[in-house]
This record gives C-alpha cells, sequence and structure tokens, in this order.
C-alpha cells in the first residue's frame, strides 16, 4: 500500500543551507509508485536531508521514531524550512510509521531504556522485549524493523550502517515481506546495491542534483560494485 503519493519542492534560489544543495535549486517532483522507493547518491547530495525533511512534514521526531516519541531533536532547525516547502499529496494520509536515522538511532535507544525506567519492562515489547542495548549494533537495527515496523509510513535513511551483507539481505526479505502485506510504505535512502535489488521497488538516483528514476543495473552503486568486484586491480594500483 502506498499512502504517500508524491514530493514535490518548487525549485529555489537561496544561497543558505539546504536550499543551496543542487538537488534543492533544481526542485524535486519525487512519485511513489511502489511501496519500496530507494533513493541513492554520493554523500552530500542531499538524499538524507530530503528524509529527515520529509520527516518533519510528516510530524515524526527527526533524531529518530514517530509522532509520540518526544525527546530532544538536534539538527532539525536547519531542515525545517525545507519541510515547509514541501508539498505532500496523499492517497491515504497517515502519521502511523517511523523515521530511523542511524545516524541518531543510540539515542533513540536510550530514550527507550528511559521510558523503561518510568514505566516498567512493557516500553520494550514493540522492540524485542529487550533493551537494544543488549544487542549488537546491527542486531539492534534488524530487532527494531523486524518488531516495530507493521503498518504505516516507514523513513529509512541509511538502514544497510551496520549490517554486515547477509544480514542486508535479511533486511532486504524483511522490507519485501512487510510491503507485501498491504500495510506499509518504505522510503529508503541507502549506498547497498544489496537492498536495492529488492523486487518490486522503484529506485531513484541523485546525479549532479537531477533525481532520476534508474533500473537497478543501469545504476551507480551496481555498476561501480560489479566492476570493483571484476577487476579491484583496476582501482587499487591508484592509490
Amino acid at each position: 500500500m502506498n499512502y504517500l503519493s508524491e514530493i514535490n519542492i518548487a525549485p529555489k534560489t537561496q544561497n543558505s543551507y539546504p536550499f543551496n544543495l543542487p538537488l534543492f535549486a533544481n526542485g524535486v517532483s519525487l512519485h511513489f509508485n511502489s511501496p519500496i522507493t530507494f533513493i541513492t547518491g554520493e554523500n552530500g547530495s542531499g538524499k538524507s536531508t530530503l528524509l529527515e525533511s520529509l520527516a518533519a512534514a510528516v510530524g515524526f521526531n527527526t533524531l529518530g521514531g514517530n509522532k509520540n516519541h518526544k525527546y530532544n531533536s538536534v539538527g532539525v532547525n536547519d531542515n525545517l524550512n525545507l519541510s515547509d516547502s514541501m508539498k505532500l499529496i496523499w492517497k491515504t494520509k497517515t502519521s502511523d510509521g517511523f523515521f530511523f536515522r542511524a545516524e541518531s538511532f543510540l539515542d533513540f535507544i536510550k530514550y527507550v531504556d528511559t521510558l523503561a525506567d518510568e514505566n516498567g519492562d512493557n516500553s520494550y515489547m514493540p522492540y524485542g522485549g529487550k533493551s537494544l542495548q543488549k544487542c549488537s549494533h546491527g542486531e539492534s537495527f534488524l530487532a527494531l524493523f523486524r518488531n516495530r515496523f507493521r503498518k504505516g509510513l516507514f523513513i529509512l535513511d541509511e538502514p544497510e550502517a551496520a549490517l554486515s551483507p547477509e544480514k542486508q539481505l535479511s533486511l532486504l526479505v524483511t522490507l519485501s515481506d512487510l510491503a507485501s502485506d498491504g500495510c506499509a510504505q518504505f522510503i529508503i535512502a541507502t549506498h547497498s546495491p544489496i537492498l536495492i535489488a529488492c523486487p518490486n521497488s522503484e529506485l531513484y538516483q541523485i546525479e549532479s542534483g537531477i533525481l532520476s528514476k534508474k533500473h537497478y543495473k543501469d545504476s551507480k552503486q551496481f555498476q561501480f560494485y560489479k566492476d570493483f568486484i571484476n577487476c579491484p586491480e583496476r582501482y587499487l594500483k591508484h592509490l
């Protein structure tokens, strides 16, 4: 199921961040035709900023979490103007879901531990029944994805960050299963050539400030990893 159908941001001429990024200077028109949408691009291309601003526009905590997770959110002010500039077109409007931000996930874990201290261990039930600090970094990611994600709009910023290639494949299966249930939509910024192979998903790539749809094997991620694996010496000789 798709809750969100489209994001539009008009071209901007401001010199301040984040409007000075080429992606937003050129404007954004992003359509969602699949329950799983991936966005790729180089570091600094604007994909994380786009997702964080989308999370703010939906009403999620931009440090990570949903509309009910009330804890200190740092860095949100930089992107509030961008979220205010977004025009969201909904198929079925929802405030259910979650914003996952790999960079600040530890802050979210500590917040849940605080809730458990105040309200008891039932606070851990949506996350597998125990503190995520008792898991490895990668296991804590998967515990969240497998237990907390069910129904709603899920915005994920680099969910592969702590996952081995095998665990990335496990996440791919989890995403596919949840999307096939018809209750979840995923919008994901990633560098992973494994995740973007997910069946029945859409892939957008940011390059030179332009957001365009790509087939998996035409993406820079696929091409780079394929070339490197086939002939690593070609790259290593330049070191």
